[in-house]
């Protein structure tokens, strides 16, 4: 019996001790780390939830903002970049002469806006909880309580613009289908989806004045004389489908970036997810940030400016889209030239005038070439994990280039389109860079 006693005390002994055995701290992340690490989550998020390439770009725009606005405070001589936007209040500031962590502030703010503009917000939940006990592990209660709580007033202040920029008001409105009238857009070949965001021209901007802002040219008119320019354009997109290279074929692959591919296999049809246009430029400018080491505010700073690149270039290449709401090559050739030819790439539902890929490429490799200079050298991974492609460019614009031309080669656009969304995105990124003051 004593015998007995003696071991279930030693078991008891050696319960409690395992029970008082410190848990390991969980070590703390590199500021940036986080940030970068936030906002790949967020991707994932989207291409989970497929929004459309504008709304992507209005979610990456809205948090990044919220990050920034946060996590400027760790360095005094950047400047608030909301404060210079339309229509944003002013941003809470934090109290003088307590201590806070700026990285939880901007995960926080990050992060109460990212719940409120996607729909998988368990997803979040789980990775937010992770970053959370990191900093817990790390910080005094008192700091942790208030980083966090000045990051949520944040993420509140930028909700209340995100609620007043006419998105709420164009959810729900009847289908856009387009029209039969010659030259004009109506739905394509092989699914004949309707038309995707055609009130995107009257969201409210962040830095451009207005939606029609920028205005292109007019592409060529509609004609039946087949020495038309209207009608050669067509052909051209024709013969070069049939006569790409090995080269020119990875390029069109490589820069597709169609959330929602739609394959066909007989009777069955699938969709293949990847990232949007806006996400793979997301993408490119975390690879700029980790090469360049950049600290957690610079970090911060370019994916915002990046971001606001893409909001103001889609409104407004949008703008000029459902104007024109000008006809696909699908179409024209399908009708004119041969009846069974489908383009390389998925025709996006929308009006083709102008690329839009190409705008929001180049307003965003603007003001990466004004973050991180001329002759930025890069391998571009973006797409390695979603397609198993990548891509070296010796800058920023010669990438945005290469991401115009590339959809000329997947037969969706005419090579006017692709040059006038290029011209916009230029145009449109160095207004940005232009207006906004960055530094103290």
């Amino acid at each position: 019996m004593m015998k007995y006693y003696k071991v279930l005390l030693a078991a008891a002994l050696c319960l409690f001790s395992f029970s008082c055995v410190k848990k390991d701290k969980i070590k703390l992340k590199k500021d940036a780390d986080v940030l970068h690490e936030n906002v790949d989550q967020l991707t994932q998020v989207i291409i989970y939830d497929v929004f459309t390439p504008p709304v992507a770009a209005r979610i990456y725009g809205y948090t990044s903002l919220a990050a920034y606005e946060a996590m400027r405070f760790a360095d005094p001589k950047y400047n608030s970049i909301t404060a210079q936007l339309h229509d944003f209040k002013k941003m809470p500031q934090p109290q003088k002469g307590k201590k806070y962590n700026y990285t939880l502030a901007a995960t926080k703010a990050f992060f109460t806006v990212a719940r409120k503009v996607t729909f998988s917000v368990d997803t979040l939940k789980k990775y937010e909880d992770k970053v959370y006990a990191m900093y817990q592990d790390n910080l005094d209660d008192s700091t942790y309580a208030r980083s966090a709580e000045f990051g949520e007033k944040i993420g509140k202040a930028i909700l209340t613009r995100a609620a007043v920029d006419n998105y709420p008001q164009t959810r729900g409105k009847p289908r856009f289908l387009g029209t039969s009238d010659n030259g004009k857009w109506r739905p394509t070949a092989p699914d004949y989806l309707d038309g995707v965001e055609y009130c995107w021209g009257t969201m409210h901007t962040f830095v451009v004045k207005s939606s029609s802002d920028f205005a292109l040219p007019p592409p060529p008119a509609y004609s039946e004389d087949r020495n038309s320019a209207y009608f050669k354009q067509n052909v051209e997109v024709y013969e070069q489908s049939k006569n790409l290279t090995a080269d020119q074929l990875q390029i069109a692959k490589f820069w597709d970036d169609n959330p929602f591919v739609i394959q066909h296999n007989g009777h069955m049809m699938f969709v293949n997810k990847k990232i949007t246009p806006g996400g793979h430029w997301i993408g490119i400018t975390a690879i700029a940030c980790k090469k360049t080491k950049a600290d957690a505010v610079k970090t911060a700073q370019a994916y915002a400016l990046t971001s606001i690149a893409l909001f103001d270039a889609f409104i407004c290449g949008w703008q000029v889209k459902y104007t024109t709401q000008y006809i696909r090559p699908v179409t024209v050739i399908n009708d004119k030239i041969d009846q069974k030819w489908l383009p390389l790439l998925q025709t996006p539902p929308f009006p083709e005038y102008p690329s839009g890929h190409s705008d929001i490429s180049a307003a965003s490799a603007v003001i990466l070439t004004h973050l991180f200079g001329d002759n930025f050298e890069y391998d571009d991974t973006s797409d390695l994990r979603y397609i198993g492609l990548q891509r070296h460019f010796k800058s920023f614009l010669k990438a945005s280039d290469e991401t115009s031309i590339s959809r000329f080669y997947g037969g969706i656009h005419y090579k006017v389109s692709v040059d006038a969304g290029a011209t916009q995105g230029r145009q449109i990124g160095e207004y940005i860079w232009n207006t906004l003051k960055l530094q103290n």
